[in-house]
């Protein structure tokens, strides 16, 4: 293995989306991989294309691939295309705001560099890493996704919603998703736990989350949705 694909689906994220390029720059990856950053643009209306193309052009060391959606599709949409476009080995999820820390990169890869995972999630409730205490009915109705996912699935995670899921590029290619928006998680759940042999693991990374005001994206009717998805991917099989 010699690259991690690094995709970040950004929407509306102008104002801050060089801080997260800056941390993913920072950091050095375990066995001297290389890092791939796959930046999809989901039609945003501010300045996030700018700032983007302004921050490939100072630095040009840094591999990064630029697509852009011509309409608005959904983040699951921006997922789909940033995994057709990966290149590495391995591929992992970054949301664009600073809600997660890309210095865990190589606590998530090391079980796949070990030779036991195929699949990693990191979860933001197990372990000992910071944990910033925001909304706790956000809390329960993770619990409960995450309690419904794993009654479909017959897996025993702690947090099936975490955007920190990490894949050998092999495992996630191979499957046909199908949601465009925040039920991309409930569905690459069901549909990882289908496949035979395969090796999920977990562990435990920080969370820094943030407020609406702060431009905290999902809501009510995404929650409903996620489950909508759980149950339907859960029962049918495609």
């Amino acid at each position: 293995m010699n690259r991690l694909s690094i995709i970040i689906p950004a929407y509306n994220e102008g104002r801050t989306i060089h801080f997260i390029l800056d941390k993913i720059k920072q950091v050095t990856l375990l066995d001297n991989l290389e890092k791939e950053i796959i930046l999809v643009n989901d039609c945003s209306t501010d300045s996030t294309e700018e700032a983007i193309l302004s921050y490939i052009a100072e630095n040009p060391l840094l591999t990064i691939q630029y697509v852009k959606h011509q309409v608005n599709k959904g983040k699951g949409a921006a997922l789909h295309t940033g995994i057709a476009h990966a290149t590495g080995e391995i591929i992992v999820i970054q949301d664009a705001d600073l809600e997660y820390d890309p210095a865990e990169y190589n606590i998530l890869m090391k079980p796949i560099l070990d030779g036991f995972a195929d699949v990693v999630y990191g979860s933001r409730f197990m372990g000992g890493k910071p944990h910033r205490i925001l909304f706790f009915w956000h809390t329960i109705g993770n619990k409960l996704l995450t309690f419904a996912s794993n009654l479909f699935s017959n897996l025993n995670l702690s947090d099936m919603e975490t955007c920190y899921k990490m894949f050998k590029s092999d495992v996630i290619k191979q499957l046909k998703l199908h949601e465009k928006r925040f039920g991309f998680e409930p569905e690459v759940t069901a549909k990882i736990a289908r496949i035979p042999a395969v090796r999920i693991y977990e562990v435990g990374i920080s969370y820094y989350g943030r407020t609406y005001e702060e431009g905290k994206k999902i809501g009510w009717k995404d929650g409903f949705r996620a489950l909508f998805c759980i149950v339907k991917y859960g029962l049918l099989k495609f």
